[in-house]
């Protein structure tokens, strides 16, 4: 039989896992921390259990991480009825830095077993002796598991320690940014390629499902692609597989976002325009004006600057410009993580350090045009200076 390992995509180092969980031990310690737990239900949005394991979490059935400030971390996952799948010597192990993994059948579908795991992890967290328990990601925890925990671990006081380690993690190591680098550079392969494929009479899920197979033969394992397209003359707003029905014709314009991770797990994305046909003088006016407001951001990504100050100077910029405002998440941090802090908004208090992996993409819509760009850079001491993305920043015409 293959050996787990065999099966695996890739994996991290033991040495970055351990320095993941160095850090983390010793701000526990600083905080009193005896144990966190963390859960997680997909891999767009899993960086906790990715983070901590180097595995993912599955599709749909959230899977939960005990993580003790001494010892090694207990896993709770859907699967056979017993509790207990198998332990760290039992042989063919994937699972570094986990003692035990406990199973048992659940889903988010069946009421039935909305605590089936909880149970489970209280029984380890009382046999911790764990008194001070941090939570980490809040928002990915389904109600039923926190309230069950609230309710059974009498004397316990919970925490949410996400801001903690959300500073650890959005600061990446060489060995994460070389792997952030490959997925980048996956991405640029993956849209020359849709250039050479794209033309008249596909439908946008058929342009979708090319480049999704691409990034797949290319070592990815979770993401998606979005696209839009309409005539020239109205904005191509771009939207997931549902809403990628319509046929391309002659002249269209299409948006595509490839948003996936690479080998490694890690997210990039790149976003461009591409006309079949010639653009409008007033679609390439106003991607050079998304351009320009990348631009400015660029120029503030530097250590120390605090994401509200960067928000509120776009906003100012695009006022400037006679375009409207940005109300959604313009640019952001990426690692396991599709999002993941900082979010350069005007409510996220963390400040953009060295080494953090940052995606801009400054986008609106005017009754006619889309207009948009979107690409990824790593923070330096002095700022940012290259684009870890290489395709040219235009509107490509075909």
């Amino acid at each position: 039989m293959p050996s787990m390992t065999e099966k695996l995509v890739s994996r991290i180092s033991d040495a970055e896992l351990e320095r993941r969980w160095s850090l983390t031990r010793a701000a526990m310690e600083k905080a009193g921390i005896d144990a966190l737990v963390m859960q997680n239900s997909n891999e767009f949005v899993g960086g906790y259990v990715k983070w901590f394991t180097d595995l993912p979490a599955r599709q749909g059935v959230p899977l939960t991480v005990i993580f003790p400030r001494e010892g090694d971390m207990i896993v709770v996952r859907a699967g056979p009825r017993g509790g207990r799948l198998m332990d760290a010597g039992d042989g063919d192990w994937p699972w570094r830095g986990v003692s035990r993994v406990l199973t048992v059948p659940y889903t988010t579908a069946e009421c039935t077993t909305n605590t089936v795991d909880a149970e489970l992890a209280v029984t380890e967290l009382q046999s911790l002796g764990a008194r001070k328990i941090g939570w980490l990601g809040m928002g990915a925890i389904r109600f039923s598991f926190g309230k069950y925990l609230t309710d059974h671990l009498g004397g316990v006081s919970l925490t949410d320690f996400s801001f903690a380690v959300d500073g650890i993690k959005a600061i990446k190591s060489p060995e994460e940014i070389d792997l952030i680098r490959a997925t980048a550079r996956m991405q640029d392969d993956v849209f020359a390629h849709v250039l050479s494929v794209i033309e008249p009479g596909m439908r946008e899920f058929e342009v979708a499902a090319a480049a999704y197979y691409q990034t797949q033969l290319r070592g990815s394992s979770q993401g998606f692609v979005l696209t839009g397209s309409a005539p020239m003359g109205s904005p191509a707003t771009k939207g997931l597989r549902h809403f990628q029905n319509r046929r391309l014709q002659e002249g269209d314009q299409f948006t595509i976002l490839i948003e996936t991770n690479g080998e490694g797990g890690y997210y990039t994305e790149i976003g461009r325009t591409i006309v079949l046909g010639k653009a409008s003088n007033e679609m390439l006016d106003e991607f050079e004006f998304a351009e320009q407001a990348q631009r400015e951001t660029l120029k503030q990504l530097k250590p120390g600057a605090a994401p509200a100050e960067i928000w509120a100077n776009h906003n100012e910029f695009m006022r400037n410009g006679g375009r409207p405002e940005e109300r959604r998440l313009y640019a952001h941090g990426q690692g396991y993580d599709l999002v993941e802090r900082p979010s350069l908004r005007d409510d996220d208090p963390m400040r953009i350090e060295k080494d953090m992996n940052i995606v801009v993409h400054p986008t609106f819509q005017t009754d006619t045009t889309y207009a948009w760009i979107c690409d990824n850079y790593m923070v330096e001491a002095n700022g940012v200076s290259d684009c870890l993305h290489h395709t040219e920043k235009m509107v490509f015409e075909l």
